[in-house]
């Protein structure tokens, strides 16, 4: 598939087909942020800050759908993506904080996984 026929060219993008059009992620499901760098790879647009590269956050709630900034950064065409709001601890972040501050980031669908496959899996 092409760009334009549903998937995206980001060098961030899992392999596998095209974006799913609802949401994956309910409000209160567990999320890790891929462990990915795809920066190593080549030239790219990343919006999902390095910090968070591997932690496990809880959806507060899908945004709605936007167009890829990472695809619309090198003027490529954009499908759209599902965006969240997730809520992260901080202490563990920053080594700062304490129980109760936490740290609320946009990240796209495709940055994220199920936190624990194994639920994913049995409830599949």
């Amino acid at each position: 598939m092409t760009p334009a026929e549903g998937t995206s060219a980001a060098a961030s993008d899992p392999p596998g087909g095209p974006a799913p059009a609802a949401p994956r992620f309910p409000p209160g499901a567990q999320v890790r942020v891929r462990d990915d760098w795809p920066e190593r790879r080549g030239p790219c647009h990343i919006r999902t800050p390095h910090y968070l590269r591997g932690r496990v956050g809880t959806v507060e709630r899908a945004l709605g759908r936007f167009p890829n900034p990472e695809d619309l950064a090198f003027a490529r065409p954009a499908p759209e993506r599902t965006l969240y709001h997730v809520l992260f601890p901080q202490p563990p972040l920053f080594e700062e904080g304490r129980r109760g501050d936490d740290v609320l980031v946009e990240i796209f669908e495709h940055w994220l996984e199920p936190a624990d496959p194994a639920a994913t899996e049995k409830a599949a």
